[in-house]
């Protein structure tokens, strides 16, 4: 029996191995491809930009493949599915064909964007009235067509991220889920409720409903358009629901949750806002739960990629992201009954889970 589950665990690995590299290949290549499309960073009659720390590639790439054996070794222990099935699912095909063919598509607008240093067009072009979303929203959040109010910007979103991290945004995420895994295993999932605080799209909802579904999972978002594509993500599991709100004023009733989740969040939002989502997440957050914020790794995490986290804001449209990079997260938590209970680096990710005090 030893010998076979030896034989099992290497064919998973060989399969896991080809295919994260057929989709870092996937993702990277159109990167690529957008690079040689667009500008790049430097703006004419700007000087070029040059980082205050010196990016040290071979500690991106180390990250990048520690990034994959974590992500492996966490399908071992059984924290959750093999993503594989999931990645390579032949239906989808015609879908992320599409989707690449738009993202593509949509290079030279966000390139002209970038140039003329508009980040803010959706306030002239807007899909949507405006008036019912704070100011900071109202933003072309990363230079995209539209920011995130419309159905042609939730259709692309995920595989503009995807390309942007060459294929490895789905692991960092998984970092996350296997904190989640953490929190709900030997718990009856039908009693669990778990919150995914901006659940944008609802691909980490999908993920965790594969591994978990029975759990009783929530998403809020604020785009209407990102809310209506998470339900569509989520439609199989019945028990599974999608609010649309703010992260600072929350439309649940205080201790409702169990677990709360919060994926590449805070770093969008102005400083005044962040320490009011940490009081709403204490607030609607049960006495001993768990609050899982997977963001951007900051200044001084892994000291060898503090000059590519400089680049961010200078090629995309991060408004709070300089600041983000040095903010304080503990002082905040703490005054909130907080405390960490566990920190871990996912290449470009840094995942922190913090205990509401019992």
């Amino acid at each position: 029996m030893e010998w076979r589950q030896k034989i099992s665990r290497t064919a998973g690995r060989v399969r896991y191995t080809a295919a994260q590299g057929l989709r870092s290949a996937w993702y990277g290549g159109q990167y690529a491809l957008a690079r040689r499309r667009s500008a790049g960073f430097n703006r004419p009659g700007e000087p070029p930009f040059r980082p205050t720390h010196t990016p040290d590639r071979r500690v991106l790439q180390a990250a990048f493949l520690d990034l994959f054996r974590h992500d492996r070794a966490n399908v071992e222990a059984g924290l959750y599915p093999d993503p594989v099935g999931i990645d390579l699912d032949p239906g989808r095909l015609p879908q992320t064909l599409r989707r690449a063919r738009q993202f593509l598509a949509d290079v030279a607008e966000v390139d002209r964007r970038r140039l003329m240093r508009d980040g803010t067009e959706v306030r002239r072009k807007a899909p949507t009235d405006l008036s019912r979303f704070p100011a900071y929203y109202r933003q072309n959040f990363h230079y995209q067509t539209d920011g995130w109010l419309s159905e042609d910007s939730a259709e692309i979103y995920d595989h503009q991220v995807e390309a942007l991290f060459t294929g490895a945004a789905a692991a960092m995420r998984r970092a996350a889920l296997a904190c989640l895994a953490h929190e709900v295993r030997g718990h009856d999932q039908r009693q669990r409720r778990v919150l995914d605080v901006g659940c944008g799209t609802g691909q980490f909802m999908h993920r965790t409903l594969h591994g978990f579904p029975r759990l009783q999972l929530t998403g809020l978002d604020l785009s209407p358009a990102y809310a209506r594509a998470a339900r569509q993500a989520v439609r199989r599991w019945p028990q599974a629901a999608v609010e649309e709100g703010q992260a600072e004023a929350m439309p649940f009733e205080t201790g409702s949750f169990d677990t709360l989740i919060s994926i590449y969040l805070f770093h969008e939002l102005p400083p005044r806002i962040r320490p009011l989502v940490i009081a709403e997440a204490a607030r609607v957050l049960r006495p001993g739960g768990a609050f899982i914020v997977a963001d951007s790794l900051q200044f001084g995490d892994n000291p060898g990629l503090d000059g590519v986290l400089e680049y961010f804001p200078e090629g995309f449209h991060e408004p709070y992201y300089k600041g983000y990079l040095s903010w304080d997260f503990t002082p905040e938590m703490e005054a909130c009954g907080f405390h960490l209970d566990s920190t871990q680096n996912a290449f470009l990710t840094k995942v922190n889970v913090w205990r509401k005090a019992v």
